[in-house]
Order: C-alpha cells, then structure tokens, then sequence
C-alpha cells in the first residue's frame, strides 16, 4: 500500500494588494528545490493555490478562483545598486497546470513594500520612524525598476487609512507608486519603442474573425487596445455581460492571441495557449454614463474615457495595475485608439471608468528620433496584511 505523502509548511503572508490578493514568499523560506525557477516552484504553487481545478473553484488550496486572487510572490534583497528588494510574480492559472511568468502584477506591487517592510528584508535602519519610506523595487519578470511610497508610523507599515480604490471595499492607506521606464527593454541601437509593430494604430487580422483597428503596446504589460465599438460593445459592460458569453471570450482571445503574434511576443498562434497573462487585451470607449458593479452610478463628466480588461481569459472585476500603466501611457500618445477615446489630445493623466468603478493614471512619454518611449507611469493604490504564518502543501 502507497504511503500518503506528508504536508510541508511553508512560512507565507496573504495579501490584499490593489484590487488583488496572493500568496507572498520570501525565497529563503521556499524549501531548497523551489528557490530556483523550475518545475518544482510551478509544482508547489500550483498544489498551494488549489490548481489546477476542473471545478474551477480552488477549493483545496489558497486561490480564489479568479485571475485576480490566483497569485504569488517571491522577494528577496537586491544585490543590484540603488534597489531595495527583488520580486518575481507569478500568475498560477486556475484550471490548467501552469504558472505565467511573463508580466508583472501591478496591483500586487503595491504589497511588496509592505511585506518587503514587514517580513524583514529590509532592514529597520532604512526606515523613517514615521513618514514614508521609499522602497526601490527590481521587477524580475521584466526587468523593469518600481518605486513604492510606503507610510510609516511608529516604525511600522501604516496599513490603514482613508484612501478609496474603487474594487476594495474598505479605504486603507495610500500607496503611491513609480513605474519608471515602463516600456520595454532598451535595444542595441537606442531606445525600443513603445509600439513593437511601429504603429500607433493599425488593422490587425484575425483569423475567422476579419480585421479590427487596434493599438499594440508594451508599457507596464503588452497590451492589445480595441475600440469598443468595433466589437459591438458600448464599454459599460459589467463582469456578467462578457463573462457569461462564451462567444465573446472566444472572440476576445482570438484577438489576444492574434495581437501576441503581431507583437512578435510568440511565433505561432498556438502559442497563445501557454502565455495567458500576457498580452492582456481590452476594449475603450468614450465617455459615457453607467452603474458600476458596486451601485456607484459613474457619469460621463467624472472620467477621460471607458475601459474594460480581460485577463486570463476573463473581464477583470476593476483594473490591472499593469494595464492602467498601457492605458495611461496609450493615451499620452496621440493617435492611438485610447487616446481618441479620450478625445484626441496628448493627456498626461487620465481618469478612466472600469466596471468596478474610476481610477487615475499618469504617464510621461517622449519623442526619441522616430519612437516614441515612456519615461514613467503613476498610481495609487493600497496593500494590507491579511493573514501571516505558514502555509500547508502536501509533497505529492
């Protein structure tokens, strides 16, 4: 008779990170095999979160059976000059055995400070005793540098507050954070453009589908944009509308997977299938009066333009972090499809309407030659603590 594998406990904190939760690690305390990337770490957050699921509940483990609450990260102190900690994310998928390592998580950014803080990887003397403390973070996934303002009081993370961020029920304390340089990695001859296809607006063909005017971007997270329109919609949808129509999320990741290819992100469209968090694709609008899923009526006045996300296959409840960053880096240039829902004009913020309700985003992007290039991306947000100790997972 097989003898049941035993359980291991892994020293973890859960928390709420923007309009997201997960599972946080530090490295040192992920047993032995799953400090390096590999099949063993895949193993171990997947049985963690509960994945993967047919029922598509999570319910033996951590997850939340959403994209948003299917999550993990890992830090540890950066050895690279003028940073603070690093932090890998991972994006463990609910049905499938896989764990997407292809982007960042902006909402959770917000958290690594707190914990980074709280779990002793920085050390106290780089703390005020009370005010903020600026934590500067190296994002693994895309090498790509995000500075935290955490408050601090009485030497410890100030986690509650009066800051509201629409898709978190309760107000916390305000995170404000710096995506410098948020488009892709430089290039041997200069700067890479925002656009990997060269174009601000293009026909994008997709197969079975026909063609779609789209803007293709990597600022914060490759981000295929489409006007709402276009695709039938009036970009007031609620989570329901999309989620509940088999056909539409057919639809939305065939154009997903047509726009990775595009973007030259895979070299095949079956492909697609195993890169599910990035690119992320969404549909704008213009501005225009509707209930957000809370019973917050939103009018057209308060907000620049509407916009609602996919990820992992499904119309986010709120924003992506990442994707505000595309949002508000598309709209700082003129011609892309989020910029004419906007109106037209260069904006160097905006306030964009998502079905949870508003959130605002600023960018600074500049001209360099031909290319257009992002020089930093901000946002609010807020993290807080839910639960810390150790977590169970069975070796089998």
């Amino acid at each position: 008779m097989n003898t049941p594998p035993p359980q291991i406990a892994v020293a973890a904190t859960y928390m709420r990170g923007g309009t997201s939760k997960g599972v946080f690690f530090r490295l040192e305390d992920l047993p032995v095999s799953a400090r390096a990337p590999g099949p063993d770490r895949d193993r171990l957050l997947l049985r963690l979160m509960g994945s993967p699921d047919p029922y598509g509940k999570q319910i033996d483990g951590m997850g939340g059976a959403t994209s948003s609450t299917s999550k993990a990260a890992i830090l540890s102190p950066s050895e690279r000059p003028d940073h603070d900690v690093n932090y890998l994310f991972g994006q463990v998928s609910i049905d499938r055995p896989f764990v997407d390592w292809s982007g960042n998580c902006g909402n959770l950014s917000a958290a690594v400070g707190p914990f980074a803080i709280a779990a002793g990887v920085i050390p106290a003397s780089r703390l005020p005793t009370d005010g903020t403390a600026v934590i500067r973070i190296w994002q693994e996934n895309i090498g790509k540098t995000i500075v935290a303002h955490v408050p601090i009081r009485d030497g410890q993370v100030q986690e509650t507050g009066d800051f509201e961020l629409d898709g978190v029920t309760f107000p916390a304390a305000e995170i404000k954070l710096e995506f410098l340089d948020p488009g892709p990695e430089e290039v041997s001859d200069g700067p890479a453009s925002l656009f990997p296809t060269g174009h601000t607006v293009e026909r994008l063909e997709v197969p079975g589908l026909g063609h779609f005017e789209v803007t293709l971007i990597n600022a914060g997270i490759p981000t295929v944009f489409v006007a709402a329109e276009e695709l039938g919609y009036t970009g007031t949808e609620l989570q329901e509308d999309i989620n509940g129509d088999p056909a539409a999320l057919q639809r939305f990741e065939a154009i997903r997977a047509a726009g990775a290819l595009r973007m030259g992100l895979i070299k095949s469209l079956d492909e697609a299938a195993s890169r599910l968090h990035t690119p992320k694709v969404a549909f704008v609008s213009a501005p225009r009066e509707y209930l957000a899923s809370s019973g917050r009526r939103v009018t057209a006045c308060e907000v620049d333009l509407l916009v609602r996300a996919l990820s992992m296959g499904k119309l986010h409840h709120a924003m992506m972090g990442t994707a505000a960053v595309a949002i508000g880096t598309a709209a700082a240039v003129p011609g892309t499809v989020v910029s004419r829902a906007a109106g037209g004009a260069s904006r160097s913020e905006v306030v964009f309407g998502h079905p949870s309700g508003t959130l605002r985003v600023g960018a600074s992007v500049e001209r360099v030659g031909d290319q257009w290039v992002a020089t930093r991306a901000v946002m609010s947000r807020s993290a807080r603590i839910l639960m810390e100790g150790k977590v169970r997972v069975p070796l089998g």
